[in-house]
């Protein structure tokens, strides 16, 4: 079925109140009875205590040499895109007649990256969390994950985890957050994972900085009649298949084209199937500025530009951009450089994707000299004034 633009609307996720509320009472019992509550959810959950894993060097894991080749090129790039990032990023100060105004990088020094694991063992996401954080020079990087498969272990290794723990869920999301047994709490937590680990992290906002907080996967293809249609399908399958709530849209401008997609999606057992589950959904938009105006609305984690007549500027709400049929979604899950950690359920409108200022601060520093203290005294003074605050006031005025 092909849905008119302006007749779609996002669905909305059944079940959350149950979520948050079964969250809330999780994060109380650890909040009382710490390691021992962990240990008890770690059991019921994953059916296992949480280990501590000392991790090897990454050859020592002796993986298969095509996929160890995969992931170093993989860890490579990652790596160079974050030092393209943190270059961008400078400590630096300037003078005028009143002082010295600046601001300072540093590093957040204690973080915890989620993996998961339960569905699929996600090694990218090894790479994806933890080398930025390896290259803003977080000292301290604790990996969480339900899975101890092999190729996770060894990507963790490869990406610079000081330490491994095999846990996962929201006990996971508590134990970096509160602390467990030897290790103090981090300051940060990223990563992406289900429902319930999206909750434990919005919960625990308030007390440690979080990415961002991750829904369902999201594509989002601009197409136009001239793109090869296997190929998007096959874009719209790779999406659809992270989560059974992940969502792939195609959308387009010329109805033939829709409607070829539609016969090639239905003659496909596993197609059909996500499109009865609503998983991909095929639109048509009126014109290119329907087109434009529907993605900026939705604000796709993932959005395709496969159309000749948008340029890429016209396009500011995605959490990637991927320009042209050439750019699978699939080659920046694993490989390209830039970050696969990225906003859904619209969060795009207001930020981008994990990078490696996510894990830095930015911190000013500002030094006033007698001209600065006497001058900008008074003017300050007016707006104290103003505000009724008087001790402000008293501050100013006895520098001036």
């Amino acid at each position: 079925m092909i849905i008119n633009a302006t007749d779609w609307q996002r669905p909305k996720f059944k079940g959350a109140d149950t979520i948050c509320a079964q969250v809330t009472s999780m994060l109380k019992q650890i909040e009382t009875d710490g390691d021992r509550a962990i240990d008890k959810l770690a059991l019921q959950f994953d059916q296992t205590e949480p280990k501590l894993i000392e991790l090897k060097a990454f050859d020592d894991y002796q993986l298969p040499d095509a996929l160890a080749t995969a992931i170093k090129l993989a860890a490579t790039r990652i790596e160079d895109f974050a030092k393209f990032q943190k270059q961008n990023v400078k400590s630096g100060s300037f003078n005028d007649q009143y002082g010295s105004f600046g601001q300072v990088i540093s590093p957040i020094e204690r973080v915890g990256a989620y993996i998961p694991g339960g569905r699929y063992p996600l090694i990218s996401t090894a790479l994806m969390t933890l080398i930025p954080a390896k290259v803003a020079g977080s000292t301290v990087r604790i990996a969480c994950s339900p899975s101890i498969n092999i190729a996770i272990l060894a990507a963790a290794s490869l990406a610079g985890a000081t330490q491994f723990i095999q846990i996962g869920g929201v006990q996971a999301i508590a134990a970096l957050a509160y602390g467990y047994q030897q290790n103090n709490p981090v300051d940060l937590i990223v990563g992406p994972g289900n429902a319930w680990v999206n909750e434990a992290k919005k919960q625990l906002q308030s007390q440690i900085k979080i990415d961002g907080l991750a829904g369902p996967s999201e594509l989002l293809a601009i197409c136009d009649n001239k793109q090869p249609i296997q190929w998007l399908a096959y874009d719209a399958l790779a999406q659809a298949e992270h989560d059974p709530l992940a969502c792939s849209i195609i959308i387009s401008d010329d109805q033939d084209w829709l409607t070829s997609m539609q016969e090639y999606l239905n003659s496909k057992k596993d197609f059909a199937q996500l499109i009865e589950n609503q998983q991909i959904e095929l639109i048509f938009g009126q014109s290119k500025e329907q087109l434009v105006a529907f993605s900026e609305s939705y604000a796709a984690e993932h959005l395709m530009l496969c159309h000749e007549a948008i340029a890429a500027d016209e396009l500011t709400n995605y959490g990637s951009l991927f320009v042209g049929a050439n750019s699978a979604v699939a080659l920046g899950d694993y490989i390209t450089g830039p970050n696969h950690t990225l906003p859904t359920l619209g969060f795009a409108r207001q930020t981008g994707g994990l990078s490696v200022n996510t894990f830095l601060r930015i911190q000013t520093i500002q030094t006033v000299n007698n001209l600065g203290r006497q001058e900008l005294s008074k003017p300050a003074m007016q707006i104290a004034d103003a505000e009724g605050l008087v001790n402000h006031y008293q501050s100013l005025k006895i520098r001036s």
